[in-house]
């Protein structure tokens, strides 16, 4: 058995115009989403044995802000692949995890994360919204074995389902 947590990065700020996409910080509404989300899936005691995350600041920061809410031994990989990948990509990036792994939580962006949870999935999801968890089983022994539509969407969650 796999498992997948797909999380789209936090609300990210557009203030500074001279900075680049890739050097965006997250902005108010991001800072208090991604600590909301994180305790929301601890409570749940949903806790990846990895991360992978975009080296994106916006995804990066989400990704460690999840991280201290599960605890200290939880690993954060960075995998510049994820920035800007494709469906395509995500799929290489997954079927090349560490059969050691489990249970993987991957830190990414729109549109490839809301591609790949309708590629992976057994439902249809219009968009991941910022700060959207999408968790994704498989009933396979390998990552090598993913494939259209071999997993079933156990949730699929977002800040906006528990305030305005």
């Amino acid at each position: 058995m796999k498992t997948i947590y797909l999380v789209r990065h936090a609300k990210s700020s557009w203030k500074e115009a001279g900075l680049s996409d890739f050097e965006r910080p997250l902005n108010k509404r991001g800072q208090h989403d991604a600590p909301f989300m994180a305790k929301l899936l601890a409570k749940k005691d949903e806790m990846p044995e990895v991360i992978v995350s975009s080296p994106a600041l916006r995804a990066l920061t989400t990704a460690k802000i999840f991280a201290s809410e599960f605890n200290s031994d939880t690993q954060i990989v960075e995998e510049e692949k994820i920035y800007e990948a494709g469906l395509g990509n995500l799929i290489k990036i997954i079927n090349n995890l560490q059969e050691t792994f489990n249970t993987v939580m991957i830190f990414g962006h729109n549109p490839g994360l809301t591609y790949l949870a309708n590629y992976l999935g057994d439902k249809s999801i219009d968009n991941i919204p910022t700060c959207g968890i999408v968790k994704i089983t498989f009933d396979i022994n390998s990552w090598q074995d993913i494939s259209d539509g071999s997993g079933k969407i156990v949730f699929f969650e977002y800040p906006k389902k528990y305030y305005k």
